[in-house]
């Protein structure tokens, strides 16, 4: 994480843990002051270091089964594969993989048949596919968005 110092990286560890934490509250955890707190995380945001976000449950919007898709697309046709599947309200994730798959997708439905209806009709009419994959979910162990730790 070139740019980012220890002070930076312990403001992100306060924020990480709490995103509502008042930066009187950081500063006074890290005797610093609260300017310095508030030029740092402008800084940071400026420079694209890490952005503020709501993580919701998606069980608790309704959205009860999780699928990852593992797909395989036509030499040539990754990019625009990718592009229509980020277009589907119901993906939330969409990566380039190297391994057996071209591209990882990650999607959230209502229910088993909201599922199948946009394996049948959104992603069958996508060109480009070659073949895919679907795990629903069953359990989950962790979720999480934290990447800075003490060491």
């Amino acid at each position: 994480m070139g740019g980012i110092d220890a002070l930076d990286r312990a403001i992100l560890m306060h924020l990480q843990m709490n995103g509502k934490s008042a930066f009187t509250k950081i500063a006074d955890n890290l005797h610093i002051s609260e300017g310095t707190v508030r030029t740092r995380v402008k800084k940071m945001l400026n420079n694209k270091y890490f952005q503020f976000n709501i993580h919701m449950d998606p069980t608790s919007l309704g959205l009860e089964v999780q699928v990852i898709m593992w797909i395989k697309t036509q030499l040539g046709c990754q990019d625009q594969v990718a592009e229509a599947l980020r277009q589907q309200s119901e993906v939330r994730f969409v990566a380039a993989f190297s391994g057996q798959y071209d591209l990882i997708v990650q999607a959230y439905f209502k229910n088993k048949h909201d599922l199948i209806t946009f394996v049948n009709q959104q992603l069958s009419s996508i060109e480009g596919i070659i073949s895919s994959d679907l795990s629903v979910e069953l359990k989950q162990y962790k979720d999480s968005f934290s990447y800075i730790t003490d060491s």
